[in-house]
Formats: C-alpha cells, sequence, structure tokens
C-alpha cells in the first residue's frame, strides 16, 4: 500500500524539477524566435523605409516650386552635394537653405529629417543638381549597406 495513502494525505502539483524545464524549454523557444525576428534588421529596414519616403518629399517639393517659378529650381541647391538645413535662415551656414520649400507650407510643413537624428542641424539627406539641371536626393545615413537615392 502507498505510504501516502496510510497517511491519508496526497500531493499534487509540480516538483522543481519539472518547473526548472518547462522554463528552460519556453527561454530556448524565445531565443529562437527572437533570432529569427531579428529585431535589429527589422528596425533598420523601417528607418530605410522612411529614409525612401523622405527622398522623394523633397524632391518632390523641390519639383513642385520649380513648377511654380518657370523651371527655376531653389537658388540654393547647387551642383556640389550639400547636407539640406533642416532649420532654415542664419542657421543654415553650410547647408542648403530650402526654407523656402516650407514658407507659407506651401511645399512641405517641415524640412524631413533622417531617422537615425544624428545631423545636429542639418536634415542627414543632401541635395545636388548636375549640369543638365537633374536633382538627385540622398540618404547617406542608410542601413544594412543600402543606397537611397533619387535622381529626376
Amino acid at each position: 500500500m502507498n505510504i501516502q495513502r496510510m497517511h491519508g494525505t496526497s500531493r499534487s502539483g509540480f516538483t522543481l524539477l519539472e518547473i526548472l524545464l518547462v522554463v528552460a524549454a519556453i527561454a530556448i523557444l524565445a531565443g529562437i524566435v527572437i533570432v529569427a525576428i531579428n529585431p535589429t534588421k527589422q528596425l533598420g529596414d523601417t528607418r530605410n523605409a522612411q529614409r525612401r519616403v523622405d527622398v522623394n518629399t523633397i524632391l518632390n517639393a523641390v519639383y513642385q516650386y520649380a513648377v511654380d517659378h518657370n523651371g527655376a529650381l531653389p537658388a540654393s541647391v547647387t551642383t556640389s552635394t550639400t547636407e539640406i538645413c533642416k532649420t532654415g535662415a542664419a542657421s543654415c551656414t553650410g547647408f542648403v537653405d530650402l526654407s523656402d520649400l516650407t514658407a507659407d507650407e506651401k511645399y512641405l510643413v517641415a524640412i524631413p529629417t533622417d531617422p537615425s537624428g544624428t545631423s545636429s542641424n542639418g536634415a542627414g539627406y543632401r541635395i545636388a543638381k548636375s549640369a543638365n539641371g537633374r536633382v538627385t536626393v540622398t540618404a547617406p545615413a542608410a542601413e544594412q549597406g543600402l543606397t537611397v537615392s533619387v535622381t529626376r
């Protein structure tokens, strides 16, 4: 006869070993899922997608400005590739000032900034025009070896 039954008690529940095995199994599965999802890559892809949108937004605003000004691009866009200023006016020394695009929020509400936020006064995007007037906007901080650049 079982000793537990002799004393009139029965114990139910899990042993410490069983609990530890279940916790270890869950930890292993969680580790596999995290590696499979790769959050660093997913976040980088998200930031690169935002860069693509921003580059196209800036380029569209520049061309809309040109349409409204008989084909003339903003005067600050030159043939040298220069970072775009995010604030405008006096603080844009060494940057391309596209504040004409944000005046009265006609073309842009604000200059888009790179999602990494690494530049202090610059937007993190660069702009240049070619000798024949084609404009290129690039995102030099693109991640995972991706080149984000649009020319029109």
